[in-house]
């Protein structure tokens, strides 16, 4: 089999495979392939077609598909190469990429910089071990806003929703407007994981009730859904006995968390972060193999598209460098460590030579009502920042400016929740 040769292979046609391949368009190197096994480009943003999409970064309210256009406009207007419906089966340290298709076949693509934009997974239903049986009516949210949104299909007319998460909040909404009853949403955890504005706009004012600190324990129905009982659970998440209630219902939708699809780069590197099951990257966006980088919700889930692309533009640029070898790294680093209320910060390191401004991406790991977000450097607190609340389901942004880089004592930068 003959080895074709690119300079760079991003996989994944979704936002960040778009503004990835733009940015290292922009810098200069010419000679780009998009791998995306979906028949178009755009990814999961071809249907969501609510708006609030586009307000960073374009500095206009779009919809899902409006936005992904606009990144598609400008591959078709920089003539970069892609190809659709190929999956990629095996990267290799080396940078041969795998892939297959109908028309092409099984190609090996030799690339000298690979980017991952592989995006995420909603976890399923077998992953929550909920008792029952195996009724039709059970959808993850994502699967149920593919069949309204571009199949036209209706997955019930009386919806129970587990989880609070963006998704499932935007399906909340949707599913009432197409004339669906939506019964409620329920949230395992005692807080929302989903934005704020998503709350008011999609539950508050369509008179949906959120039950928090509640699950589905049981599943009624042998050939459809025909109810769940759901509980109030404790501190420790488990259901409380005596507070089961049965509704009646014919669909249950799931939004019960994203997995990043870091299937491909496990092949690569086993040094997997736990807590955002994506790659461990530098300020570059590379990972611990050279060469190979990565970006967007393949790295940590994201709730704005906008941070989506400003991470890829920032990996795209990277990649340029690698393949003009140009990107040039000291042997020594800061290390970012989360402690405290801070479930992780992305990037994981930054070089010492690197003295450039610097963004740094967190979650919090609860809720906390006016409280600080601090950072160390060793034992010294260099930023103090307050705000009225911090979400687990808002990230949170943090600027490290060249002064604060060129002052740094120690080897370690910390990030932490406080009181005061």
């Amino acid at each position: 089999m003959e080895l074709i040769n690119r300079e760079c292979v991003i996989i994944g046609g979704g936002p960040a495979g778009l503004a990835a391949a733009v940015s290292v368009y922009d810098e200069g190197i010419r000679d780009i392939l998009i791998i995306e096994r979906d028949y178009r480009l755009g990814g999961i943003l071809n249907q969501c077609i609510h708006n609030g999409f586009g307000l960073t970064y374009f500095k206009e309210e779009l919809t899902g598909p409006e936005y992904a256009q606009r990144f598609i406009d400008m591959i078709h207007e920089r003539k970069i190469d892609y190809l659709l419906d190929t999956m990629v089966l095996e990267v290799n340290k080396d940078k041969v990429v795998t892939a297959i298709n109908d028309s092409d076949g099984l190609m090996k693509i030799q690339a000298k910089a690979v980017i991952f934009a592989m995006g995420c997974r909603e976890r399923p239903r077998g992953a929550l071990n909920i008792p029952g049986t195996r009724p039709a009516g059970v959808y993850s949210a994502g699967t149920a806003q593919r069949l309204v949104n571009i199949e036209g299909v209706m997955p019930g007319k009386k919806v129970v929703i587990l989880g609070s998460g963006d998704i499932g909040l935007i399906m909340a909404r949707r599913m009432t407007l197409e004339g669906a009853e939506v019964q409620c949403v329920l949230e395992l955890m005692p807080y929302s994981g989903g934005l704020k504005r998503n709350i008011v706009q999609c539950l508050d004012d369509y008179d949906i009730p959120l039950k928090l600190s509640h699950t589905v324990s049981y599943i009624h129905g042998k050939d459809r859904v025909e109810g769940v009982t759901v509980a109030k659970v404790d501190e420790k998440l488990q259901p409380i006995a005596g507070t089961e209630e049965y509704i009646e219902c014919d669909t249950l939708l799931l939004s019960v968390g994203l997995i990043p699809e870091n299937e491909l780069t496990r092949i690569v590197s086993d040094n997997l972060n736990p807590v955002t099951k994506g790659a461990y990257v530098d300020e570059n966006f590379e990972t611990d193999v050279e060469g190979f980088f990565s970006c967007g919700n393949v790295l940590h889930v994201h709730d704005l598209v906008d941070n989506v692309s400003q991470e890829a533009i920032q990996a795209g640029k990277s990649a340029a460098k690698v393949i003009r070898n140009e990107l040039r790294k000291g042997e020594e680093v800061y290390r970012l460590e989360a402690r405290d209320g801070v479930r992780y910060v992305i990037p994981n390191t930054i070089s010492k030579d690197n003295k450039a401004m610097q963004t740094l991406r967190l979650r919090v790991s609860d809720v906390f009502m006016h409280s600080y977000l601090s950072v160390y450097d060793g034992d010294e607190r260099i930023i103090h920042r307050q705000k009225r609340i911090f979400a687990p389901g808002e990230m949170e942004t943090v600027i490290l400016t060249p002064k604060v880089l060129e002052n740094l004592k120690s080897d370690v930068i910390t990030l932490c929740i406080e009181k005061e």
